[in-house]
């Protein structure tokens, strides 16, 4: 059996999803196989397995820390928000249905079994299983049938190191409030507390880790520091979002309420000469070098939305004068129309920002593939695109198809009957399904290179690399960090065995 231990937080936010991919890494840097689990992720930021399978990117990221491919059994369940009390209800790794807050609250006690059974799959390749809490332990109106805080710690035996965000302050109450809502069992399982992202100088805060220890009974594992780690963010608490300053490059990135994927940017951060923006009010948007259109888990209301601010026009305004690329949902905005016959979104027909030729039809069936090549002769001022490689994956409700009005016939480059890869106006205006198009840097690097020479810059093409290669390097700056300020000979005793029917 595999041994297990897992990260809980305080709140949202508090770090454990680094702090897994940080555990996951030095276990595999100390010679063990070692995966991570979360049982359920809410969260808009997706990924397609190699079997075709959907899962939330935390848990991708912190496979790839620990050095194998992500499998959907290292999130068997996935709920991705469609509006304010109801979410897509994703179970290993296909759509289950749509359901409002309070039916999922009464049934997910039925998808124990598949917790179980996805966490036996992954216990028979692992030597650790790092897992990660979700939101935190002590929201008493969710403990009843709890699935993923100390329900599951218990369902496999695990003991607990609960994490605190001394950066949005409070940490000492976080703690101690937190283990005083526990019950004795839940309370006996945390072995361990993290104080996380920490600025300044350590022995301050002595007289309060003191107390903390002697009013909780629970030993500090660590103080870690506050890390400029530029790794993928689980959900739309993501500090990339505060980003409001320009760089000799600015992008902007419109961030509508169901934003979905926004890591399909992240590729351009890690260049010193780019500023990625996203904005939500056309005052934000001022004017930016190209606008990305990410993508939405409801692309009819987030267009609507669009419409209702302003962002639309002021969008459709630059697209005269700039680039404007659309991934997934926002490839469809770009169309001529939306139509939602069978109530997938908000039901209806929808005209598009008609700036791309494409009709789009939402379906109930959800493409989810992974997808490899070279993009298509694309016109336009970004036509050096063209034949750039990528490595990315599809994930979406809707076909699109070329508009009545168009001349295009439909050949595909890519695969039979279907638009290619990436389609264009012919002059600014571009759009794509494949998430992950940039990451490869390649057709990064061209359209950083075409923004540099319309505005007459050099740029460092030497910091351009490959995005897999950045977040190797970055994994591994994590790992050094939390060996220098983690007790992890500590962690290492706190392992513990799983143990639980498997039923």
């Amino acid at each position: 059996m595999a041994k297990v231990i897992m990260v809980q937080g305080t709140m949202s936010n508090s770090g454990k999803s680094f702090l897994v991919a940080g555990l996951c890494r030095i276990f595999r840097q100390d010679g063990y196989r070692v995966a991570p689990f979360k049982s359920q992720n809410m969260a808009l930021n997706s990924y397609i397995t190699d079997e075709g399978l959907e899962m939330g990117r935390a848990q991708v990221m912190q496979a790839e820390a620990a050095g194998i491919k992500p499998m959907v059994c290292m999130n068997p369940i996935l709920l991705k928000p469609t509006n304010n009390t109801g979410s897509q209800v994703i179970v290993n790794g296909r759509v289950l249905k749509n359901m409002p807050a309070r039916e999922y609250f009464a049934y997910k006690k039925t998808l124990i079994p598949d917790i179980k059974k996805a966490f036996k799959k992954l216990e028979e390749y692992a030597d650790i299983i790092v897992i990660e809490g979700a939101g935190s332990p002590a929201e008493i109106n969710l403990k009843e049938n709890d699935i993923v805080n100390m329900g599951l710690a218990h369902m496999v035996d695990a003991p607990v190191l609960l994490v605190g965000d001394i950066d949005r302050g409070g940490v000492f109450a976080q703690l101690l409030g937190t283990l005083m809502l526990l019950t004795d069992e839940e309370k006996n399982r945390v072995c361990g507390l993290i104080i996380n992202k920490f600025r300044g100088d350590k022995t301050i805060l002595d007289p309060g880790i003191q107390m903390l220890e002697e009013r909780g009974g629970v030993p500090v594992t660590g103080v870690v520091p506050y890390m400029d780690v530029q790794l993928e963010d689980e959900d739309s608490l993501t500090e990339r979002f505060d980003k409001k300053t320009d760089g000799l490059i600015d992008i902007a990135v419109i961030r509508y309420p169901r934003i979905s994927n926004f890591t399909d940017f992240n590729v351009f951060e890690q260049m010193s000469e780019v500023t990625v923006r996203y904005v939500s009010t056309v005052n934000e948007l001022r004017h930016p070098d190209i606008v990305f259109l990410p993508g939405s888990k409801n692309t009819m209301g987030d267009l609507l939305w669009m419409r209702q601010n302003g962002l639309e026009a002021a969008v459709k305004k630059l697209s005269c004068e700039i680039p404007v690329f659309g991934i997934c949902g926002g490839y469809q905005m770009l169309g001529a129309s939306i139509a939602d016959p069978d109530g997938v979104e908000e039901g209806g027909y929808m005209r598009g920002m008609e700036l791309l030729p494409i009709d789009t039809v939402l379906k109930d069936s959800k493409t989810r593939l992974q997808t490899s090549g070279e993009i298509a002769h694309v016109d336009g001022v970004l036509s050096r695109l063209s034949g750039c490689h990528f490595l990315g994956y599809e994930i979406h409700m809707g076909k699109s198809a070329y508009s009545a009005a168009s001349d295009e016939q439909g050949a595909c480059a890519d695969r039979k009957n279907e638009l290619n890869n990436v389609i264009s106006d012919g002059r600014n205006v571009y759009g794509s399904y494949i998430h992950g198009i940039f990451d490869t840097a390649e057709a990064a690097r061209v359209i950083v290179d075409y923004i540099a020479d319309k505005k007459g810059i050099d740029v460092n093409d030497n910091a351009i690399l490959s995005y897999k290669s950045f977040k190797e390097k970055q994994y591994d700056r994590l790992a050094d960090t939390l060996r220098e300020y983690l007790d992890m000979d500590a962690v290492y005793g706190m392992l513990r065995e799983a143990r639980y029917d498997g039923k």
